[in-house]
């Protein structure tokens, strides 16, 4: 494959990722604007995102499966072709429901659009330098990207509309749709069967888990069809392991775990994604009611988290080399841990340099860092055919951060706050929200110290010893 075919792949892969994310944090400065214009209920608001995060994490694996079967590129430009469309439905919806069933169906093609290009990542540059500097780029543009998304969702909700975030999708859809025909080669059909099984006990376990932890910031924990929803998701994860273990090809290989590596990585990037979506989802509205910040003024309060992603986020392959994706892991988490511990002390009466922006500086910073490293750990050593598989569980590993992690973080801000009212009480959500954000970092950065960096540099002193 040419030089100039490799990079043509990587802008396509690179641009339909940035897609995804982008469309994932969009939303979220407009999320006041839909509340007023199409009036949801507040904790019914969270489904705008949770619709969306638990559709792609419970098809992915499914999806991923799919692209090793049946090609990568045609269920890569099938996601293109159902995420497009999902988007032009969002831009139109009138009511929540539409708007719901819309972002689910978006979420559907993001599940199948997603691994289908990590896995091109992985088989177009099997060089170990070359796909080392592809994921940096691939994890950088994630984090940007999701940083980027809050400055444009809050400048187009006030400037334009909300729905313009989504309307923008359709040239870039349909252009990535002509690309991908033009510059990637359709990879081998494999003989195999799907196990639809695992895909239906996975996404209604991890639906119903959704479910139970969003209605119980209403309901309450007493609350029966609370428990019931929680109990069947347990009931249904745990029947999708015992299905994993027995079916001749699951969709999810747990020889892919044998790696403790690999699953640190995992529960790793679930912990992370949960505290950075509870950072994004608390913070948006944090700056608009309680700051009375416009929707755009909203969106250019995240710059410094943005420009300072950006910028560390290029550096990753040079720090790696120098230092090595453990370490580089290691201090991301830690300086991560740092903002969000620090932006959890936000009050009524923060200001915004000390109180948002420069917390939100180490924030970016340390997401700048680790994602490029979770990637790598999260693909590492896995054979040819289970690159699919693999970039699945990475992908369903983030999203299921994003979409278990709103829903815990929304009913853990709801719980002690009776008698608080207006400013007060989103001050006192925030709080409690990022403060379990920083918990779920520090347990992150225990298990990656612990099953990652003490483990390699074990393995070094023992190698340096033998010399």
């Amino acid at each position: 494959m040419t030089t100039s075919n490799k990079r043509a792949i990587l802008a396509i892969i690179l641009t339909s990722y940035v897609m995804i994310v982008l469309d994932a944090s969009v939303v979220l400065t407009g999320l006041p604007k839909i509340h007023q214009e199409l009036g949801f209920s507040d904790t019914g608001l969270a489904w705008v995102q949770s619709a969306y995060t638990l559709t792609f994490g419970g098809l992915l694996l499914l999806a991923a499966r799919a692209g090793d079967i049946l090609g990568r590129r045609r269920m890569l430009s099938a996601g293109l072709a159902i995420f497009t469309a999902a988007s032009v439905a969002i831009g139109m919806a009138g009511s929540p429901m539409m708007l719901v069933a819309a972002r689910a169906v978006q979420g559907l093609g993001a599940a199948i659009l997603a691994p289908s290009t990590l896995a091109l990542l992985q088989t177009t540059f099997t060089d170990s330098g070359e796909r080392m500097k592809a994921v940096s780029w691939y994890s950088a543009v994630a984090g940007v990207a999701a940083s980027v998304g809050m400055v444009l969702g809050g400048v187009l909700a006030e400037w334009l509309s909300w729905r313009a975030g989504f309307f923008i999708n359709l040239p870039i859809g349909l252009a990535l749709m002509w690309a991908a025909r033009r510059y990637i080669v359709e990879s081998p059909r494999a003989s195999a069967q799907f196990d639809a099984a695992g895909a239906v006990a996975s996404t209604l376990g991890m639906g119903a888990l959704v479910y139970g932890f969003i209605r119980s910031a209403s309901a309450g924990w007493g609350d029966a069809a609370t428990l019931g929803a929680i109990g069947a998701g347990l009931v249904l994860l745990a029947l999708f392991v015992f299905n994993e273990a027995r079916v001749a090809q699951p969709i999810m290989p747990l020889r892919l775990f044998a790696n403790r590596e690999r699953v640190a990585a995992y529960v790793a990037r679930m912990l992370f994604l949960g505290a950075m979506i509870g950072f994004f989802f608390f913070t948006t509205q944090y700056l608009q009611v309680v700051g009375h910040y416009s929707p755009a003024a909203t969106g250019l309060a995240f710059l410094p988290m943005t420009l300072v992603n950006f910028a560390v986020a290029m550096t990753v392959p040079s720090l790696s080399r120098r230092h090595g994706n453990a370490r580089l892991l290691a201090v991301g988490l830690a300086v991560c841990l740092a903002g969000m511990a620090w932006l959890s002390r936000v009050s009524v009466d923060s200001g915004y340099l000390f109180g948002v922006a420069l917390p939100m500086v180490l924030i970016g910073a340390g997401q700048g860092m680790a994602l490029s490293p979770l990637t790598a750990f999260g693909i590492a050593g896995v054979a040819p055919q289970d690159a699919g598989a693999a970039s699945g569980v990475v992908n369903v590993a983030h999203q299921l951060g994003n979409s278990l992690g709103l829903a815990i973080l929304v009913a853990v801000a709801a719980a002690g706050a009776g008698g608080l009212q207006g400013a007060a009480l989103l001050s006192h959500r925030v709080t409690a929200a990022l403060s379990t954000g920083a918990g779920w970092l520090a347990l992150a950065l225990l298990l990656v110290w612990m099953l990652i960096v003490r483990p390699q540099a074990a393995r070094r002193a023992i190698e340096a010893r033998t010399v």
